[in-house]
C-alpha cells in the first residue's frame, strides 16, 4: 500500500517539471489524434473500438497515476470538442481520469511483463468498460444498464487478447524510446 502512496506522490511532483508537461502532452496530442480520426465505430453513440488507452498507458508508464489521469481528462474533453458524437457527459471524463490512473498505477516505475500488462488491461476492461461506460450510457440515454452491458461482452472478450499484445507491444516501445520510463 505504501508503494503506492509513493507512486501517487512521485508522479504529483513530476507536474513542477516542464519535461513532464512537454512529454504528457505529447502523449496527449497522440491520444487525442487516435481517438478522433482512429476509431471504428461499431454502434453509433454506443459501442465503438479506438486505440487511444496506448497514448495513456506511454504517459501513465512514463509520468505516472496523477499526470495520466490529468491527462486522460484533458484527452476525453480535446476528443470530444474535435467530434462530438452526443451531449457532453463529464463522467466519461472520470472514465479517462481512472484509466490513466490505473495504468499508472500498474506500470509506474516497475518491470514491464506480459503479466502486468493482462491483469492492467482486465482490470480496465472490468472497472470502465464493463461497469462504468454502460452506467453513464444508460443515464444518458435512459436505456437500461443491462442494453449496454450486453453490447460490451462480445466486444470485449474479441478485443481482450488485441488490446493485451498492442498494449504490451506498444510500452515495450516506449521502453525503448524513453528509457527512464520503466525501471
Amino acid at each position: 500500500m505504501y508503494y503506492f502512496v509513493d507512486q501517487i506522490k512521485s508522479s504529483a511532483k513530476g507536474m513542477k517539471q516542464v519535461k513532464n508537461l512537454v512529454g504528457t502532452a505529447l502523449f496527449v496530442a497522440i491520444d487525442v489524434v487516435l481517438g478522433s480520426f482512429g476509431k471504428i465505430v461499431v454502434i453509433p453513440k454506443t459501442l465503438e473500438i479506438n486505440f487511444s488507452s496506448l497514448a495513456l498507458a506511454g504517459c501513465a508508464m512514463t509520468y505516472g497515476p496523477v499526470m495520466a489521469g490529468i491527462a486522460g481528462v484533458i484527452c476525453d474533453t480535446l476528443k470530444w470538442l474535435l467530434n462530438p458524437t452526443g451531449p457532453y457527459m463529464p463522467l466519461f471524463a472520470l472514465n479517462e481520469f481512472l484509466t490513466g490512473f490505473i495504468y499508472g498505477l500498474f506500470f509506474y516505475k516497475k518491470t514491464l511483463s506480459i503479466k502486468r500488462v493482462m491483469v492492467a488491461r482486465l482490470s480496465i476492461v472490468l472497472l470502465i468498460n464493463m461497469t462504468l461506460t454502460p452506467l453513464w450510457l444508460s443515464m444518458l440515454y435512459g436505456d437500461a444498464f443491462i442494453v449496454y452491458f450486453t453490447a460490451r461482452i462480445v466486444k470485449n472478450i474479441v478485443m481482450y487478447p488485441i488490446d493485451v499484445f498492442l498494449l504490451y507491444s506498444v510500452l515495450k516501445a516506449v521502453k525503448r524510446i524513453i528509457p527512464n520510463s520503466a525501471n
